[in-house]
């Protein structure tokens, strides 16, 4: 079927082989330990290390910091792999899409070198903790503190729906060092164990139940002026560095999950059988599967385009909010389509349907919710 064809334009043979390899990877090895992983809260540790030793972190970052060497595609591929093999509490893409690149671009040689390598195997996890309670996307309005005291940053605030806080080694953490605004924020590399530092709330979501995703408390929590990440002040522009990145992953990860429920709804249609018939000949059930795979296709052209523009080292932050924005919102319908093809079973959790739409819903919130992607679009026009 054209659904297997997921081949773009810039997708060497290497990245294909990834996609394959990862693809049969994340299917045999984790998806049959992906409900003990969503009942336990989060993932196994073992699980990052498998993901390093096999090349499935930091692919795009050097060698000489231990990573693959690769380029943006290899990220998105593995993204993919992943939402099409049904994983959704792996933060891979936050830790090799963005934590490592910020590391990479921004942090002092002795700090590419005590962090990266470690990344890259999986030794170490890494997230980010930017949104605060009553901030959402406004990041400008940042409360969370960091007070310099000799060779020491002070910080005390706390942060919300932080994905992977519980689990995570080290944190990059904005928090404000001077006026308010965009220029008072600075950006710290913070260790998990350092004491002053706390999970005081895990949520309970609607989906992505493998993920653990925190409210964080520091308290007093000291750091060297060595984990400043970049100088005083920059923190907001470094937020702003790799936005396009963030984007296209969640837009890569819509369309994996969308994928996976595309694929059950049609081999479902093709094994009901109502009437004396399959029920993917009935026409308002071929009908659904034709808008279904349609929508799934223009939004992989779209993640495609942004992606390529990406790797070019050419603007594409219009590009990668419209992918994103576009893409989750039809993944979210492709899983909404999928369950209604299913009936009755695809409300329950016996079929992995439900479990999808549960999973996706929140790609239209995290890296920028999708109104702030059209407010990025709509800005973007008026200044063409």
């Amino acid at each position: 079927m054209a659904i297997h064809n997921f081949a773009a334009a810039w997708m060497t043979d290497e990245h294909q082989m990834l996609f394959d390899t990862a693809s049969r990877f994340f299917k045999e090895q984790w998806a049959p330990k992906d409900e003990a992983w969503r009942q336990a809260g989060m993932m196994d540790r073992s699980a990052w290390e498998e993901a390093g030793a096999n090349g499935f972190l930091c692919a795009s970052m050097p060698e000489e910091y231990g990573g693959a060497g690769g380029d943006f595609g290899h990220e998105a591929v593995l993204i993919l792999a992943q939402g099409t093999a049904g994983i959704s509490g792996f933060g891979g893409s936050l830790h090799s899409g963005i934590v490592a690149p910020y590391i990479l671009h921004h942090g002092t040689e002795e700090q590419k070198k005590r962090w990266l390598s470690r990344l890259a195997t999986g030794e170490l996890i890494g997230a980010i903790a930017m949104t605060e309670p009553g901030t959402g996307s406004d990041l400008q309005a940042v409360r969370t503190t960091a007070v310099r005291e000799g060779d020491e940053y002070v910080l005390d605030g706390s942060k919300c729906f932080i994905s992977g806080a519980g689990s995570t080694d080290v944190l990059i953490v904005m928090a404000r060092t001077g006026e308010d605004g965009a220029k008072g924020i600075s950006c710290f590399l913070v260790p998990t164990a350092t004491p002053g530092y706390s999970v005081a709330r895990v949520e309970r979501k609607m989906g992505q139940h493998a993920s653990d995703t925190c409210q964080i408390v520091f308290d007093n929590c000291r750091v060297p002026a060595s984990a400043l990440l970049g100088k005083e002040g920059e923190g907001y522009k470094i937020a702003l560095s790799n936005l396009e990145a963030g984007r296209i992953g969640i837009a890569a990860q819509s369309i994996g999950m969308a994928r996976a429920a595309f694929e059950a709804a049609v081999r479902y249609a093709k094994e009901r059988v109502t009437f004396g018939v399959p029920i993917i000949e009935h026409q308002a059930v071929n009908f659904r599967l034709a808008d279904m795979n349609t929508l799934l296709d223009a939004a992989r052209l779209m993640v495609w385009r942004a992606a390529t523009l990406k790797d070019a080292g050419k603007p594409c932050l219009k590009e990668a909010s419209m992918a994103k924005m576009f893409a989750s919102e039809a993944a979210e319908k492709i899983a909404s389509d999928a369950i209604q093809i299913h009936g009755g079973v695809g409300y329950t959790s016996d079929f992995p349907v439900e479990r999808i739409y549960r999973d996706v819903r929140i790609c239209q919130i995290y890296e920028g919710a999708n109104d702030i992607q059209r407010l990025v679009i709509g800005r973007s026009i008026a200044a063409e």
